[in-house]
């Protein structure tokens, strides 16, 4: 069996998150698995880095399956490309040692919060963006970021159903900028909880709103309690850039895709 690594990017729009499930909806990993199965000629499994949820998006998700099927890289990446979604695309392939693990490898990874900022909603990235009609200061926003840098306990930050052992994670990154009347929010983490970057979006988006204090942040964070942080914001908005692995598996560092919002 060899173990092959594959780059993938989507558009999480119309599919119900990236984990497939037991009724018959729409993927991405289904979508993947039957495309990767078409090319493999027999039932391939994939483990990705990280799940995303419906509506959510992806530049640079990392997914590895193993397979005794003898295919170049190009035909790993031509052959499934050809038999998935077109909202799907494999970027790149490669053989992995048998060591490597598309969830447990990564070391960091990256996420993109899109907001459109104006007053009327958007139209052709409706689906691709979150749109917020408040006057949203993105100064305040980058000043109540910088309370949650570092390694925190995020309890407050992750989904009330989400399963992880530990709340504890390290953010290295939070910035947030402003580009016309889009507002984004860049984040890198050795790893993410559920929803964890939405509610992050949603208490930030409060306090740039005035809503809130600039501290705010803080204190949701200090109560460890979700029900003391605001509201979760939207799916679409959301991006998972890409992931880092140690230098060993030579894994590549591919750039996104310029985002068309």
């Amino acid at each position: 069996m060899t173990r092959i690594a594959m780059g993938v990017e989507y558009d999480g729009s119309h599919f119900c998150g990236w984990q497939a499930q037991k009724q018959d909806l729409p993927t991405v990993q289904g979508a993947l698995e039957a495309g990767l199965s078409h090319v493999a000629n027999a039932e391939i499994k994939v483990i990705c880095a990280g799940r995303t949820d419906a509506g959510v998006h992806a530049c640079g998700q990392v997914v590895h399956f193993e397979t005794s099927a003898e295919r170049s890289e190009r035909s790993w990446v031509c052959g499934t490309n050809a038999n998935i979604d077109k909202t799907i695309s494999v970027r790149w392939a490669r053989p992995v040692a048998e060591d490597f693990h598309a969830r447990f490898g990564a070391v960091r990874r990256r996420y993109r919060y899109v907001i459109v900022n104006r007053e009327v909603r958007p139209t052709f990235a409706a689906r691709r963006v979150a749109w917020d009609h408040r006057d949203l200061d993105e100064q305040r926003m980058q000043q109540a970021a910088r309370h949650l840098l570092g390694e925190h306990d995020f309890n407050a930050y992750r989904a009330v159903a989400c399963q992880a052992h530990s709340s504890v994670r390290t953010l290295y990154q939070l910035d947030v900028q402003r580009q016309e009347d889009l507002i984004i929010i860049d984040l890198e983490a050795n790893a993410f909880l559920q929803h964890m970057v939405r509610n992050i979006a949603g208490v930030l988006m409060a306090i740039g709103a005035g809503e809130q204090a600039v501290d705010w942040s803080r204190d949701v964070l200090e109560t460890r309690d979700r029900t003391q942080g605001g509201v979760t914001a939207p799916p679409y908005g959301l991006y998972f850039m890409n992931v880092e692995y140690p230098p060993e598996f030579g894994i590549p560092q591919v750039p996104p895709t310029r985002l068309v919002w």
